[in-house]
């Protein structure tokens, strides 16, 4: 085989002015303008600030008019060498030079396309303001041509000259068809929340948006863009005011509740009222729904959340989502048979979801639930075969300790122990999540002093970590060492002064305890504060009340903290307080309930034989 040596320097040079020689040929005779119809050879337009009417990025730039004078360009000489210079200078590793020799023909020529290489060049070598005069000589060149004023926008953005991009936004806005606004004005958060300072962001873009505000066609989306830009510049309150003015503006429009959504806050009392007026409306978006429901879940307040996921699943009930949400606050609430029900329905629709991760996701979910529903039933066989549909390497720790947690309730919780810390270590978390799954089965299977051990030595090497504290500290309660119990609470509030489960958990101990009932108020009054909506929070004040002798103000508070969360534990607390007062039927019905949900709750348990009463 005769082998191919490359063709000369000579050669090359050839090539690529014939290369050069072809991409100008149009300006050596009268032919049709560039960007305009019938011209194939158009080039695609880098990602503007705006995509044009509304089509996704990539798309081809706007047709726009060249002036006459440029259409008929000739092909001189001298023309010819600066372009050919220019590109054999770029590619030699001189794009400066290149960007400037290009520069000049296109200001000859005034072909957007030489404009546009230019602003290429300039960019390769982070030639911010040269790219910047390009955009802007173009701009010039066709003053209607909006994709040089969106090159100027992007430009200027990167450039951090927000201030300067005022005016070329407001022209955009201006020359874009009402039609096309709902999308224009995503793209204006999606692109203004990059720029580094916020604040002025922010500020431009409202200053830019102050015409589309005053009129009623697009005020809603305009409050609604300027409150994204409040809230990443972390102004809630200036969101929020935006999302009321939006939704007054149009209360159809989905925007403004999305934004609620995301300010949905105890701190922030006047959000959820707006995602509760847009829901009302008769076409209100499944998904905003379904974004309520979600955020109700993450703020413990789980009846609601599954109110909500319920009208869902009864207007649509072909949408897989909420099924498997559902599912899980039912198994939460000990509502089993309901819980295995809308599992097993997320499972059937699972293949009508077309994110084929979100899919594999939802469905580990499931099938990590559905065994744990078998596991309760003691259904070990059921519990692992569920456990054998997960991929094997989808949520690996999870599955495992979920099998390693059917061992140890069949007695062989050495063999889980095992299983758990076979498990591979491939990031930090992972070998957290291991170590507090193997604690965890010591803890079920009230093996306390191994687990403190653990916890106590792990804590030692981590002194600040809240999550080992907190169960440290849980496990010196179960050991009696009440001491150190609250001398780890105490040490996690001075760390983290915001977490609501040191004060309920130090208040609720002394309340227990029947010691320091005032400060154990206080510290539960605290974690209200902190958590206004957590039902075992509430359990914790109620019971502080009944240790005080606030006899009606502890069931009337431990009465809307079951309602909220039917928990075992919650249901014993509410009992107790039920046949103290005398209310005795009420408090035997109750503990059937809990029982009903587990009848092996260690607080149930202990309640039924300190009180000698038997269901």
């Amino acid at each position: 085989m005769v082998a191919m040596t490359p063709p000369p320097r000579r050669l090359r040079l050839v090539a690529a002015a014939s290369l050069v020689l072809l991409a100008l040929a149009t300006h050596a005779q009268t032919v049709p303008a560039p960007n305009s119809p019938g011209d194939p050879s158009a080039p695609t337009s880098p990602a503007p600030i705006v995509e044009p009417s509304g089509a996704p990025v990539g798309t081809p730039p706007t047709k726009a008019t060249t002036p006459a004078e440029a259409r008929a360009s000739a092909l001189t000489a001298e023309l010819f060498f600066d372009v050919l210079v220019g590109e054999l200078s770029a590619r030699s590793g001189d794009p400066a030079e290149g960007a400037a020799l290009v520069f000049e023909a296109a200001k000859r020529t005034r072909d957007p396309r030489l404009y546009q290489r230019t602003v290429e060049l300039a960019l390769q070598t982070r030639s911010g303001e040269t790219a910047l005069a390009a955009a802007r000589a173009w701009k010039q060149a066709e003053p209607g041509s909006r994709d040089a004023r969106r090159l100027e926008l992007q430009i200027l953005i990167a450039l951090n000259r927000l201030n300067d991009t005022v005016e070329p936004l407001r022209a955009e806005l201006a020359a874009t068809p009402q039609i096309e606004h709902p999308f224009l004005m995503n793209v204006i958060a999606r692109t203004y929340v990059r720029a580094a300072d916020k604040k002025l962001a922010a500020s431009v873009v409202e200053r830019a948006l102050a015409d589309e505000v005053k009129n009623p066609a697009t005020a809603g989306l305009a409050w609604t863009t300027i409150g994204r830009m409040r809230l990443v510049a972390g102004d809630s309150t200036g969101a929020l005011d935006a999302a009321l003015k939006g939704q007054e503006a149009d209360p159809n429009l989905d925007g403004p509740a999305i934004l609620a959504l995301d300010l949905m806050d105890p701190a922030q009392p006047l959000a959820e009222p707006i995602v509760k007026r847009y829901l009302a409306t008769p076409k209100a978006a499944l998904e905003v729904r379904m974004g309520y429901a979600r955020a109700l879940a993450e703020g413990k307040r789980f009846a609601e959340s599954s109110a909500e996921l319920s009208k869902i699943t009864v207007e649509r009930p072909d949408m897989p989502d909420p099924w498997v949400l559902l599912g899980s606050l039912q198994a939460q609430a000990r509502q089993d048979a309901a819980a295995e029900t809308s599992l097993k329905r997320y499972v059937e629709l699972s293949n009508g979801q077309a994110d084929a991760d979100e899919r594999k996701r939802g469905l580990t979910q499931a099938y990590l639930l559905l065994a744990q529903l078998s596991e309760r039933r003691k259904d070990f066989a059921g519990a692992e075969s569920w456990l054998g549909r997960i991929d094997g390497s989808d949520d690996l720790v999870g599955t495992q300790a979920r099998r390693a947690s059917l061992l140890a309730r069949q007695g062989k919780l050495q063999q889980a122990r095992e299983l758990v810390r076979a498990l591979p270590e491939r990031t930090a978390d992972d070998k957290k999540q291991k170590f507090l799954a193997e604690v965890q089965l010591l803890r079920d299977a009230r093996q306390y002093q191994p687990a403190y051990d653990m916890l106590a030595k792990a804590s030692a090497a981590a002194p600040d970590d809240s999550d080992l504290l907190y169960d440290q500290a849980m496990v010196a309660e179960k050991l009696n060492r009440m001491d150190e119990m609250e001398r780890l609470l105490r040490r996690l509030i001075e760390l983290k002064p915001d977490n609501q489960n040191a004060y309920n958990a130090l208040g609720y101990s002394l309340a227990d305890r029947k010691v320091r009932l005032e400060e154990a108020r206080t510290l539960i009054r605290k974690a209200v504060q902190l958590a206004p909506d957590d039902p075992f929070i509430a359990d914790s004040l109620g019971w502080v009340e009944y240790r005080l002798g606030n006899m009606e103000e502890a069931v009337r508070i431990l009465e809307a903290a079951y309602k909220r969360r039917p928990d075992p534990e919650i249901g014993a607390h509410l009992g107790e307080v039920l046949w103290a007062a005398g209310k005795r039927d009420r408090a035997v019905e109750v503990w059937k309930e809990a029982s009903l949900a587990d009848a092996d709750n260690e607080t149930l348990q202990e309640t039924l034989k300190r009180l000698r009463v038997k269901l």
